[in-house]
């Protein structure tokens, strides 16, 4: 078996970088958007096209590993929830849920950073029946 990946590893933070900044199309966010989910000011914009083309490692913190980690997650739930269905599975942080008292989970997770993130994977896992 192979050992996972090293976080402190400068190239797995310009995998994650790229993949994470490819979901964040996937869910057409807005530059401003895309930082506030990784935890990054305003300042931080020009970083974001180095992300996507993979020549910038993502900050080696634990706060925006943990947000790329809770963001790859939820991906991930949703494609085993609506496997046969991109719109909804790239739609879903945008629709109105009742579990999170009718709003999206870009906006929980926007509105409430880390624990945001946390929360809306644990909803994706309890709907997964985890």
């Amino acid at each position: 078996m192979e050992d996972p990946p090293r976080l402190d590893a400068e190239q797995t933070r310009k995998d994650l970088a790229r993949v994470v900044t490819a979901l964040f199309e996937k869910w057409h966010l807005e530059d401003e958007e895309q930082l506030a989910l990784l935890g990054l000011d305003g300042k931080s914009r020009h970083v974001l096209p180095q992300y996507r083309s993979g020549e910038c490692a993502l900050p080696n913190n634990p706060d925006t590993l943990d947000r790329v980690a809770y963001l790859l997650g939820i991906h991930g739930g949703l494609r085993l929830l609506f496997p046969e269905d991109k719109a909804i599975r790239f739609g879903w942080v945008r629709m109105r849920n009742r579990a999170l008292d009718g709003r999206t989970a870009l906006d929980v997770m926007l509105r409430e950073g880390l624990v945001g993130g946390a929360r809306v994977a644990r909803l994706v896992d309890a709907q997964r029946g985890r």
